[in-house]
């Protein structure tokens, strides 16, 4: 079903020259959407062989030394375990699902990763399921694309948003990691891309919605970016169907995301009650998660955050904000700042959330990496045009005109030289460092120096959790993610002598950051002699074997 058109543009009606009107001189267009592209990217061969081209460098970039670089995060880890267990058939998670989040994402991953798990099930583990990540990074970068050339950038500015959303270090980085962020930026640039269809079919609104819901289901922080998206099909749907393919994508959307508060009611755990999970109670403590401070507050956690983002790259971030600010302040004259209103709300919005002083996560700035490339690529194109495209009038000198544009050329010059070297760093550090050695060295010895696996209890963080498993390790309670021997009764109750039921702890960063919080773990690492070490400074991993007071368990 197709939205209503004027009669006009569905038939070939020859109109008297008399009957048609010229714009009175001085007037002001009201189209509040600039005319689509003429051709689609399936059938426009410059645009397929640039998105071709950017495609693959950015496939290379980020796919080259993907399983070393960055260092594996107990995050990774544990989405990874929680695919394993759906396609082992063992539930939801590897331990108790207590609805920390949708489990959308991890089906997700658990189908990408279903078929090498299935070949070769010892490659299960997060180094080399990363390469998975390639696939969505892939879809992303394309989608950057097409919305770009839906939001009608010139085809230049389409693909500088798409280079600089997947080849940003700070994008080669988080792409990279086994994160539902990434898979949930996926959905949302496809909600965009339907939201934006140049066809203008009721169905592409509707499809929206369905985007945009599985967007939510992956990441449910997703839900701050709607708003963008419903702006982006206001704009971009035809006044006569607006109302019902504004009210079919909200519908589509809620009918979709109403299936995991009616899943959880079908279990009985919507509400808490004794002896189970609920929705409210995850709901809860992802609500009342201790802030981490003012983000431009320096020695606040939300500054460190900043930092680490910065430190990969400021161009992206930085570039990006200036981008949205200047299409705001152009937005009376400029088509592109118009255009562009859904990815700049997307920029704002989130920005405002993270300048609240509350918990601010290091993955956070994924979800707004490819509105931070297309506002900046906008913002490019807002000033080539202003400055290049604009025709010379008849007063004007050619000296200025050619100020005019060796100032543009100058300006480009700079950025280049500017951009290039420290993408270059960045990148190439990517592309070369082994960050995880210590994590590889630590799973071999587990593997090879323990003699009975089987009848061996571990606590690890989530990064190790699934190479132990292929090493022998009983799944859940030989080895055990090291929050669950504090923090889950269905570990808890097999540790009647806590800690001392225990026969190692494989002291990672993020043990030994979060043991102080969790008794169990800190008393583990305090009963407990270093036996190997691999690795150096604050990124080494002790393997520690625990004594009691009788000796060996």
């Amino acid at each position: 079903m197709t939205s209503t058109l004027p009669a006009a543009t569905k038939t070939q009606v020859k109109v008297p020259a008399q009957r048609t009107a010229a714009p009175a001189a001085g007037s002001i267009s009201r189209t509040t959407v600039p005319a689509p592209p003429t051709k689609r990217l399936r059938t426009s061969r410059p645009d397929l062989l640039l998105c071709g081209l950017l495609l693959v460098a950015i496939m290379i970039v980020q796919g080259w030394n993907i399983a070393d670089y960055p260092t594996l995060s107990d995050d990774e880890g544990t989405y990874l375990a929680q695919a394993w267990a759906v396609q082992e058939g063992n539930g939801l998670a590897h331990y108790t699902y207590w609805y920390d989040h949708p489990p959308l994402g991890w089906i997700q991953i658990a189908l990408l990763t279903w078929i090498p798990a299935h070949f070769a099930p010892e490659s299960m583990t997060v180094g080399s399921m990363r390469a998975v990540m390639l696939v969505i990074s892939a879809v992303s970068a394309v989608l950057v694309y097409v919305l770009g050339r839906r939001l009608s950038l010139p085809r230049w500015a389409a693909a500088l948003g798409m280079a600089l959303f997947g080849l940003s270090p700070l994008s080669v980085v988080l792409q990279r990691e086994i994160f539902l962020d990434n898979l949930a930026v996926m959905w949302t640039l496809l909600a965009f891309c339907l939201a934006a269809s140049p066809s203008r079919h009721l169905w592409h609104h509707f499809g929206a919605g369905l985007a945009a819901a599985a967007a939510v289901l992956t990441k449910e922080t997703m839900l701050l970016v709607l708003p963008a998206v419903l702006l982006t099909m206001w704009r971009h749907s035809h006044k006569d169907t607006r109302k019902f393919a504004l009210t079919g994508a909200i519908t589509a959307c809620v009918l979709i995301g109403l299936s995991y508060p009616l899943f959880a009611l079908l279990k009985g755990e919507l509400l808490p009650g004794d002896g189970h999970v609920s929705l409210w109670d995850g709901i809860a403590y992802q609500m009342s998660r201790p802030g981490s401070g003012f983000i431009l507050t320096e020695g606040t956690g939300s500054y460190g955050v900043l930092q680490s983002w910065l430190y990969y790259d400021r161009v992206l971030p930085l570039g990006g904000l200036a981008g949205a600010l200047l299409l705001l302040l152009t937005w009376r004259w400029s088509v592109t700042a118009r255009a562009l209103a859904g990815p700049a709300l997307a920029v704002a919005i989130l920005a405002g959330m993270a300048l609240r002083p509350g918990y601010l996560p290091a993955m956070y700035v994924i979800q707004a990496l490819p509105f931070l490339a297309l506002v900046l690529a906008g913002g490019a194109a807002s000033v080539t045009h202003g400055v290049l495209r604009r025709r010379r009038s008849t007063t004007e000198k050619r000296p200025l005109t050619w100020a005019r544009y060796t100032i543009a050329v100058s300006l480009a010059v700079a950025a280049a030289l500017y951009v290039v070297p420290r993408w270059y760093d960045g990148n190439h550090t990517a592309m070369t460092f082994d960050a995880n050695a210590p994590y590889e060295q630590a799973a071999k010895w587990l593997g090879s120096e323990v003699d009975d696996p089987g009848d061996t209890r571990v606590l690890v963080d989530d990064a190790l959790w699934l190479d132990l498993v292929h090493e022998g390790y009983k799944p859940g309670l030989g080895v055990i993610w090291f929050y669950k021997a504090d923090l889950d009764p269905a570990v808890t109750k097999t540790m009647p002598r806590g800690w001392r039921d225990l026969d190692y702890v494989v002291a990672s960063p993020t043990v030994r950051r979060d043991a102080v919080d969790l008794p169990n773990v800190k008393a583990a690492m305090e009963n407990s002699t270093a036996v190997v070490t691999f690795g150096t400074g604050e990124d080494r991993i002790e393997i520690r074997k625990i004594q009691t007071a009788g000796g060996d368990r």
